[in-house]
């Protein structure tokens, strides 16, 4: 195993998947009407990802994450995490998803190794909630966050994208979730204008979030997690089990930290989010590409890692929407 280093020094030891562009909900901020889904055979088999995860083990990634679309509505997920969780020199095996389907696949999901979850939930409003979505419901959500929490899955993180003039009162209903017994471990995300660029009024700063925070519950204390691959910068409310995470995607540029590849469904290596750079490997794979080839292209993607996006220079990707490439 060897030590995969890009261009500027960062150390990439974490890759996210996208198993599928598919998804039972349509929020907002992640849809629009060129919502185009790929054709069964484009998508990569669980074998081609698996091969391609032990390539990228062998240089140096110790860390997944199977995304979507929601990644739970491709059967059979279970197959894939025990996969990826028995090979070689992989220590995490986690997920992110919407929870609509979580309460009835988490225990089989604990017992293929899957090590963690993160779920996205952007209202505590029934109401609200079935809007943002168009048309999930709020209760399926919070019973896959608990059957999460029963399975210890742990820490279950909540993944809150606030949206100006939408869901941004609820802020300090989540902040206060912290308080609680069982503390949520809530992460307020910057509103990414991915959808042909525009959205960008929508933004909410995390400067802000955190002050309205701060104003109306109490001072946030740094902590250091124990776990986790993302950029968030946690805090905790005075005497508060839960924490705070904060990802300021816009206003906040997070990339000298950065220390990922993203697959998409279709077998494209992308090294940055928020570029339209990526390298094909569904093509040589099915070409009959050995191991060492993908190992040559994954070292080529980390010489093509940009020093940072430029999302701020209104550079959103215009190939790929959100959905498409995994988050």
């Amino acid at each position: 195993m060897t030590d995969l280093i890009d261009s500027f020094s960062r150390r990439i030891n974490y890759m996210r998947i996208s198993v599928t562009d598919r998804c039972d909900l349509r929020c907002i901020y992640c849809t629009d009407r060129f919502d185009h889904k790929l054709r069964h055979d484009d998508i990569l088999r669980y074998e081609e990802i698996h091969l391609i995860v032990q390539a990228a083990a062998r240089l140096g990634v110790k860390k997944l994450r199977l995304t979507g679309g929601e990644a739970l509505t491709r059967l059979h997920l279970s197959r894939l995490v025990d996969m990826l969780a028995h090979t070689e020199g992989i220590e995490e095996v986690s997920l992110t998803t919407n929870g609509t389907h979580l309460a009835q696949h988490v225990e089989e999901l604990k017992a293929a190794g899957l090590s963690r979850v993160n779920v996205s939930l952007d209202s505590l409003k029934p109401s609200r909630f079935e809007h943002i979505t168009g048309g999930g419901q709020l209760k399926d959500v919070l019973a896959g966050i608990e059957a999460a929490k029963e399975a210890d899955l742990n820490p279950v993180k909540i993944n809150m994208v606030v949206l100006r003039g939408v869901n941004d009162a609820e802020v300090l209903d989540f902040a206060r979730k912290t308080l609680l017994d069982d503390g949520w471990h809530v992460r307020f995300i910057e509103h990414m204008p991915f959808i042909n660029g525009n959205g960008r009024n929508g933004t909410v700063a995390v400067r802000d979030i955190m002050s309205s925070i701060e104003h109306s519950l109490g001072k946030l204390e740094p902590h250091f997690p124990t776990s986790g691959n993302g950029p968030a910068r946690y805090y905790k409310l005075p005497d508060a089990p839960g924490t705070l995470g904060f990802i300021g995607a816009v206003t906040e540029c997070f990339c000298a930290e950065c220390n990922r590849f993203r697959l998409t469904a279709d077998g494209h290596l992308r090294p940055c989010l928020l570029d339209d750079d990526e390298i094909d490997l569904k093509e040589p794979l099915r070409s009959g590409a050995d191991i060492a080839e993908l190992e040559r292209l994954i070292l080529e993607a980390a010489t093509r890692k940009q020093q940072q996006h430029h999302l701020r220079e209104n550079g959103a990707p215009e190939k790929r929407q959100m959905w498409q490439i995994g988050g």
